[in-house]
This record gives C-alpha cells, sequence and structure tokens, in this order.
C-alpha cells in the first residue's frame, strides 16, 4: 500500500493533469511537465531524466513512465494491439526502477505514461496499470484503466476486458496523434501543396489509406496538407505523381467557380509539392504511384 501523503501527491497529479487537458490541449510539452504543479508547498515534477520517474514528494513508487521518439510505432503494443509495451530500463530485472516498476504492478498503483509523439511533446494517457511483466524480454505490459475501477478487482474477466478496450481506445489515439505530430514535423508546419503555416488548419494525410494493411503511420505514408487539400486530395480533385509533381482532374480545370477555385485548385495543377528536408521523411515514391493510379481512374 502506498502512504496517505504519496497517494494524495498522485492524485493531485491526475487531477492536475485532467486540469490542463480540459481546455483542449491534447498535446503536452516537456517544459510543462518538468514544471510540474504546487503541491504542499513544493514543486512536483512529472517527468524526469529518464523513463521511469518518481518525485521527490512520492516515496516509493513511480508517478510516470515515458517513453521516448525514436522507437517504431508498432513497438508500443502487444500483438493483440490490447496493451502496451514499456522496456526496461536497461536490462537487470532487478535494478531499482525495475523494481518499483514491479513492486507498483503487484500492489495495482496507478501510473501515468506519456508517449513522445515528436521530441519534447507527450500524448498523456492515464491512469494505467502495470499488468504483465517478462525479464527474458525486457518488457512490462501496460494497461489504460480508469480511476472508478481501479480500487477493486473481480475474480472473472471484467478487468481484462474493459483494459482492453480501453487501451485499443488508447491505440487509435496514439496513432492518430502521433502520425500528425512527426508528418507536420516533417514538412515543417506547413502544407506540402499551398505552404499554409497554420498547424490548426493543418491535417496528416495518409497516402495509403489507414484502411488498409499497409496503411501503417510512418512520416513516408503522409503528406502535410491544409483541410481544403486534405478534402480534395482524398476526393481525387488532384493527384500526386511518384515524381512529386502535382495533377489536376481536368474537368477541375475546366470549371468556373471564383477565385478560391482558380488559386487553391487550379493554380497548383503542375506544380511540385514542399517536401521534407530529410530524404527518409519524404513521401514513399511506390506509395505515391499507387495511389496516383487510383486517382488516374477516376478521371
Amino acid at each position: 500500500m502506498e502512504d496517505p501523503r504519496s497517494q494524495a501527491c498522485r492524485t493531485a497529479a491526475f487531477a492536475w493533469l485532467r486540469s490542463v487537458l480540459s481546455t483542449g490541449e491534447e498535446i503536452l510539452s516537456r517544459e510543462l511537465l518538468r514544471a510540474g504543479f504546487s503541491f504542499e508547498g513544493s514543486n512536483v515534477h512529472l517527468v524526469g531524466p529518464q523513463g521511469i520517474f518518481k518525485p521527490a514528494q512520492i516515496t516509493y513508487y513511480p508517478l510516470s513512465i515515458t517513453t521516448t521518439t525514436g522507437g517504431p510505432y508498432q513497438d508500443a503494443f502487444d500483438p493483440s494491439g490490447d496493451f502496451l509495451l514499456y522496456r526496461y530500463r536497461g536490462t537487470d530485472p532487478n535494478f531499482h526502477e525495475n523494481r518499483r516498476l514491479r513492486d507498483a504492478m503487484r500492489d495495482r498503483i496507478p501510473l501515468i505514461y506519456f508517449h513522445s509523439t515528436v521530441p519534447g511533446r507527450y500524448l498523456a494517457i492515464f491512469p494505467v496499470l502495470i499488468v504483465g511483466d517478462d525479464p527474458a524480454s525486457f518488457t512490462f505490459t501496460v494497461a489504460a484503466d480508469d480511476l472508478m475501477s481501479i480500487s477493486y478487482e473481480r475474480d472473472d474477466d471484467e478487468p481484462k476486458i474493459r483494459r482492453g478496450y480501453l487501451t485499443r481506445l488508447v491505440r487509435h489515439r496514439i496513432h492518430q496523434q502521433t502520425f500528425r505530430d512527426r508528418v507536420l514535423s516533417a514538412y515543417r508546419e506547413r502544407c506540402s501543396i499551398c505552404s499554409l503555416k497554420h498547424s490548426s488548419l493543418l491535417d496528416a494525410a495518409h497516402i495509403t489509406p489507414d484502411s488498409d494493411e499497409r496503411g501503417e503511420p510512418l512520416v513516408g505514408n503522409g503528406l502535410s496538407l491544409c483541410k481544403l487539400h486534405h478534402a480534395a486530395f482524398d476526393r481525387s480533385m488532384f493527384g500526386i505523381k511518384p515524381t512529386y509533381e502535382i495533377e489536376v482532374r481536368p474537368d477541375i480545370l475546366d470549371e468556373t467557380d471564383g477565385p478560391m477555385l482558380l488559386h487553391g485548385l487550379q493554380a497548383i495543377d503542375k506544380k511540385r509539392i514542399l517536401l521534407p528536408l530529410r530524404q527518409r521523411d519524404r513521401p514513399d515514391p511506390e506509395r505515391l504511384e499507387a495511389r496516383y493510379e487510383l486517382f488516374r481512374s477516376s478521371v
């Protein structure tokens, strides 16, 4: 069991996060999480230099676990997709941070899971519980839960079903937000068609649709598009060749419908899209070719 002061600090951390997120802010900066909040006259940090983090105000169990940006998206989930995976710190199962996380599993201590979408930016998932430990792969299994249900357990499969459902919802959030943040970052927060810089008006568009089994949330499968050009791309009003040249559908070129059509769609014909600086972030030509063929079939 956790001592009362530590428990109160943990509860205050959850309440502070809910307050921050209630403003509509989905992604939190490391600076904000590092600054933390005031609790009984001292400042509580929510993250630290290491991924498994315990602030000074909590006696023993960790408060949060934080991912890094570098790993593949798929590595964050078990094969079923029902649970998150979290790597040990190092390879010693008895290292003190790993041991404390294992003890949190035993005592059902709720934690905060910060998923890094791009460096310095995090999606907050809470509460989560450690529900599995595999020393052979140096991996903990993590499940999303809700605070009202953590306080009791039943002897049937209800907790596992509930956590699997909640974690699948988390997977969708992580998929969408990670893909958006990484694609927009690669394109320097600009539309690849018109260079619009207002991030609130930008989307990460899939080249291979996410409903397709190859529609992975990879930067090379994405385009940064403003809302207008995203909608037009999805409706095959224009296509993008593997050479990155834009082709507007002939009937759109023949229309007369005011300045928005003229400047927003007709004027982009035969132009090249804005490309990320890093070669590895550029649209996959094979995916573009497949998507372009679909566009051509609709012309």
